[in-house]
């Protein structure tokens, strides 16, 4: 059966007290309304359609083509942002499952049971429950005598005894899109000049139709998020699914409640990720590694086997076997081949360091090209820009620089050559030579290391 997501997605979220559209707050490196998005893209491959209202135009800028989009102009209520999606769905669609951008912590599989469950049915529409102690503002679910659902009575409208009450309606339901659309306009305004989707509970008592509940006994998938206290709660969720499900897959955490690992890292088994460790983008992280402590990785690709202690790493690419820290920073378009050593307080930017290099510690190489088995030494700097323009640093294989040297680009030191402590490098160096002084001259070369 042919069914179709509803993302509703146009309320301002004032108690957000923000000027960012309340689904596009982060959560875990997306926006919330991502999260929606995706749950609901594990149950049909139907295009969704997003309700937007409140800064439509920088939702639709967010999101992309991942939905279709009905504008609600007038915030009117819950059952007025539905019916904004009739004329994109109506002869379309047979069954509409209606959804929230802000709740970002509902399951694929909770949806796809919740859509089964209405195909099975012969009643216009199936709904999510929970019982939970804390209320959360959900509206409550009045049962009558023999059990079926009689109405859904809202926090604000209900009664103290229906206050009582601890089954919630958890605002997720699966609609016969026909149905929906003529029932939709039976709605009225209620008093506090809104249509409550929640009255269609009502309308389909008083037609003679059953209306099914689905249960869960997993209340934090219906967490919506209406303020910031909430986006923490569900931040702290996502943080334990997301680890839990690492630890399970081979990775190990000595403690998993300081490691942040956002949705689309990928991570190698036998890794061990240590405490106050930030894993964040499309990082890919390869097997045997030792990342952490006190370390971020942000888009980066990691090789198996490398160690990267108390360091930052920003859009790089590490092969195997790389050592990086403490207190290393790998900056955009860093590539350190297999075997590299960077010691502590180094930091590499649009740069290559070729195999077995080792880079001593409080260095800077930027727009530098960095030949097999070099040794950088203390100090070392490439000074690659002249105020208006980046110039590169070529060092040949197995060349030794000496620690506190200045390497003034463009400049190329040639295979096996070498520089003293302090030197000024303004001019080439041939293989094999020995430049020393400020400025740096040339006084030595091998002739046998010049082929």
């Amino acid at each position: 059966m042919k069914t179709t997501s509803v993302i509703l997605a146009a309320g301002k979220g004032t108690r957000m007290k923000s000027d960012l559209p309340k689904v596009l707050h982060p959560l875990w490196g997306e926006p919330l309304v991502q999260h929606a998005l995706a749950a609901a893209a594990g149950v049909t491959a139907q295009k969704p359609v997003m309700v937007i209202g409140h800064r439509a135009d920088q939702i639709r800028k967010a999101v992309g083509d991942r939905a279709r989009y009905v504008v609600q102009e007038e915030q009117l209520g819950t059952g007025h942002a539905v019916q904004q999606a009739e004329r994109l769905l109506k002869g379309e669609t047979e069954q509409v499952l209606v959804t929230n951008g802000d709740m970002p912590l509902i399951r694929s599989d909770t949806l796809q049971a919740l859509v089964k469950a209405q195909e099975e049915h012969d009643g216009p529409f199936s709904m999510l429950t929970v019982e939970f102690e804390d209320p959360r503002g959900f509206g409550r679910v009045i049962r009558g005598a023999e059990g079926h659902v009689r109405a859904v009575v809202e926090e604000v409208d209900a009664s103290p005894e229906e206050l009582k009450v601890r089954e919630l309606n958890a605002s997720v339901y699966c609609f016969s899109a026909d149905w929906l659309w003529q029932a939709l306009k039976k709605i009225e305004l209620s008093p506090k000049g809104e249509y409550y989707l929640t009255d269609l509970v009502e309308i389909a008592v008083e037609e003679g139709h059953s209306i099914r509940a689905i249960k869960t006994a997993d209340h934090e998938q219906l967490i919506g998020i209406n303020n910031r206290v909430h986006l923490s709660e569900a931040a702290r969720i996502l943080q334990r699914r997301i680890n839990e499900s690492w630890m399970m897959a081979g990775v190990s955490m000595p403690d998993p409640r300081t490691v942040y690992i956002e949705g689309d890292v990928e991570i190698g088994r036998d890794t061990v990720i240590l405490p106050n460790t930030h894993l964040q983008g499309k990082s890919v992280i390869g097997k045997d590694c030792v990342i952490g402590p006190n370390s971020a990785v942000f888009e980066s690709e990691i090789g198996d086997r490398c160690r990267i202690k108390a360091s930052v790493v920003e859009q790089a690419l590490l092969e195997n076997d790389v050592e990086i820290g403490p207190f290393g920073h790998l900056r955009r378009g860093a590539h350190l081949a297999q075997g590299v050593h960077l010691g502590n307080f180094g930091e590499v930017k649009n740069s290559y360091l070729g195999p077995e290099t080792k880079m001593g510690h409080f260095s800077y190489l930027g727009d530098a090209r960095v030949g097999r088995g070099v040794n950088i030494g203390a100090g070392t700097i490439t000074c690659n820009y002249d105020g208006k323009e980046k110039h590169q640093t070529v060092i040949g294989e197995g060349a030794f620089i000496g620690s506190d040297t200045m390497l003034v680009a463009p400049v190329e030191l040639g295979k096996g050559s070498r520089t003293g402590a302090g030197a000024v490098v303004t001019k080439d160096v041939s293989p094999g030579g020995l430049a020393v002084g400020v400025p740096a001259r040339e006084i030595q070369r091998d002739e046998s290391s010049s082929d």
